[in-house]
């Protein structure tokens, strides 16, 4: 499982400074062109105005060559999906989109295709978040209730995006997002990769490589946490 992966998990599509996905283009068309896309089967499913959001994102990607159909608006979307050249699944509330793939049945299409089938798969934020084993770590609101927080588990760790660092000399007496993964950790005995803004993963097989100008914190199961620097080799986290 995972010899065909062709990922890219972005923290985040909107990074201060640039327009929408504006940082991560060279990291979409290296993805893109490689797999010969030219049409992206965007999943909007966390956000509530699905066609405002397809157009966000048709919007950001035409410039640049790419069309993108909103999955959606298609009659049969398991069709649809096997018949896509690329998947990109959007930010917004993980809760909600993960109880959208449940309700849909899609989890099970999407994860075969993805691992046997080599089908592409962009996440960003909530679509980086149900990338992963599970949701235990997003930053989310639960305002939705999904029957599980099982994932696709397309890489078999999670991630937390949007990491932030604890903030220097606050007042703030609640408790650090730090401190809220390492209670994740202390509990499931699992790797957790902090993304801070602007960051990604990118999964080739079972190659993953750090991408971005920052660096990402790993937060682990025997030990502390660990810095570690853009380009870095992360494909010792598929194999846990």
């Amino acid at each position: 499982m995972g010899g065909a992966r062709n990922l890219l998990l972005l923290s985040s599509s909107r990074l201060h400074g640039h327009g929408y996905l504006e940082h991560a283009r060279g990291q979409l068309e290296d993805l893109f062109k490689g797999a010969n896309v030219k049409t992206v089967l965007f999943v909007p499913y966390a956000l509530r105005d699905h066609d405002k959001y397809t157009a966000t994102v048709r919007e950001a990607l035409k410039p640049w060559g790419y069309n993108v159909e909103g999955l959606h608006t298609k009659a049969d979307r398991e069709k649809a999906l096997k018949e896509a050249q690329a998947i990109f699944v959007g930010g917004g509330n993980t809760f909600v989109l993960l109880r959208t793939l449940y309700e849909m049945k899609l989890l099970d299409p999407i994860r075969e295709l993805v691992l046997q089938q080599g089908l592409p798969y962009v996440g960003s934020s909530a679509g980086t978040n149900v990338a992963t084993r599970s949701i235990h770590t997003t930053n989310d609101m639960p305002v939705a209730y999904p029957p599980s927080f099982e994932a696709l588990a397309l890489v078999p760790f999670n991630i937390n995006p949007h990491y932030l660092d604890p903030e220097v000399g606050s007042q703030h007496k609640g408790e650090t997002r730090d401190e809220r993964i390492e209670e994740f950790v202390a509990y499931h005995k699992l790797p957790v990769l902090g993304l801070r803004e602007g960051t990604s993963v990118r999964v080739q097989g079972e190659k993953a490589t750090l991408l971005g100008d920052r660096n990402a914190k790993l937060f682990k199961p025997d030990g502390g946490p660990e810095e570690l620097a853009p380009q870095a080799d992360l494909s010792f986290l598929l194999h846990k």
